[in-house]
């Protein structure tokens, strides 16, 4: 019976022992660890670390099928066209028959700093003090504003003004014409397609279609693209809109459908609360809220190119939510940019200079 015991016992060693050495034979490990940062155009080297030998690996970044291999040896990978931001990269190991896989994750930065800029006040003209800057455009002569607010939703809430579209005269800065919205509505960035006028709303998933002659409301559609509405242009074949995150959406101007988008990067991390936006000579210049700079964009890769100090132009102290900076249009034919901010007094023509 003793005997017995110890055989059972030996048998039952065997098998942990077993079990424990397949066990450690299964595990794989993948490198990069999760969240390393690489700058664009580095290189990226994945290694697996496993006891198993595969019969093929394939590697693939953001579920896009990138190479194959009959072995677990290293791979390096190019991020040269990659788009910034954080990049999922798998391996799947076939191995008789079955497969598995392993993941990481990696954070791609703009290459370098943004180069540094400062601005020149060229022209200083009046600006109405009851908009609260959400849009501006200046096409054919015409400058265009959208202002935001809507009524109290909280007890502690400030009233900012119900929201508009407005026509201005650049000189004066008398309001032309106006339409109001519907006081329970916050009014957001604005674009012009065709004959028509796209205002976005904030919170309110939902974004109006005017006339751009007569400001008549055409309609009122959803919009069901990103997490909230804030600004928007155009480059004249297709819309960009930011949702108060880092990332900016294209959009297709006719249909209304995401086509596309890109995050937004500079060579230390993401650059969030984009506000509103101007699309000037292939290139997406942004205010980021509260922020006293502008960021100048390159659409293809999302890095930040330019980094524009404002930070003197309008005096401080300031009163939040109101006199925060907002506000960028660009005149296409007289190669001029307008800025001004939220309820300020001026609208100025400036220039921009390296630092």
């Amino acid at each position: 019976m003793k005997k017995l015991t110890l055989f059972l016992v030996a048998i039952i060693l065997l098998a942990a022992s077993c079990t424990n050495k397949s066990q450690t034979a299964s595990e794989v490990t993948i490198s990069p660890e999760a969240g390393t940062t690489y700058k664009l155009g580095d290189a990226i080297t994945v290694n697996l670390n496993t006891a198993i030998k595969p019969d093929s690996v394939v590697y693939a970044i953001d579920s896009v099928r990138m190479v194959s291999q009959k072995d677990a040896s290293p791979v390096t990978f190019k991020t040269d066209t990659m788009l910034l931001g954080p990049r999922l990269i798998t391996a799947r190991l076939y191995q008789g028959g079955s497969a598995r896989d392993i993941s990481t994750n990696v954070v791609i930065l703009a290459a370098k700093a943004p180069e540094e800029y400062i601005y020149k006040v060229e022209k200083v003209y009046p600006h109405d003090t009851s908009s609260y800057t959400e849009g501006l455009i200046y096409q054919d002569d015409v400058l265009y504003e959208s202002g935001g607010g809507r009524l109290k939703t909280a007890p502690d809430e400030q009233y900012i003004g119900q929201s508009s579209l407005r026509e201005e005269d650049l000189n004066t800065g008398k309001v032309l014409k106006k339409t109001m919205v519907d006081p329970k509505v916050f009014g957001e960035g604005i674009a012009i397609v065709g004959n028509k006028i796209i205002q976005l709303t904030w919170t309110e998933k939902i974004r109006y279609i005017y006339d751009k002659d007569s400001f008549k409301l055409l309609s009122t559609q959803p919009n069901n693209i990103g997490v909230e509405g804030w600004g928007m242009t155009s480059d004249g074949n297709k819309l960009y809109m930011d949702d108060s995150t880092n990332r900016i959406w294209f959009i297709d101007k006719d249909k209304w459908t995401a086509i596309g988008y890109i995050d937004v990067y500079d060579n230390k991390g993401p650059v969030d609360s984009l506000n509103e936006l101007e699309y000037i000579d292939g290139k997406i210049y942004a205010n980021v809220y509260t922020k006293d700079y502008i960021v100048v964009i390159d659409p293809k890769t999302g890095a930040v190119l330019e980094k524009i100090d404002m930070s003197t132009l309008f005096p401080q102290p300031r009163k939040p939510p109101a006199e925060v900076m907002n506000g960028i249009a660009y005149d296409a034919k007289g190669k001029r940019i307008f800025v001004t901010g939220k309820k300020w007094p001026h609208l100025y023509q400036v220039k921009f200079v390296k630092k």
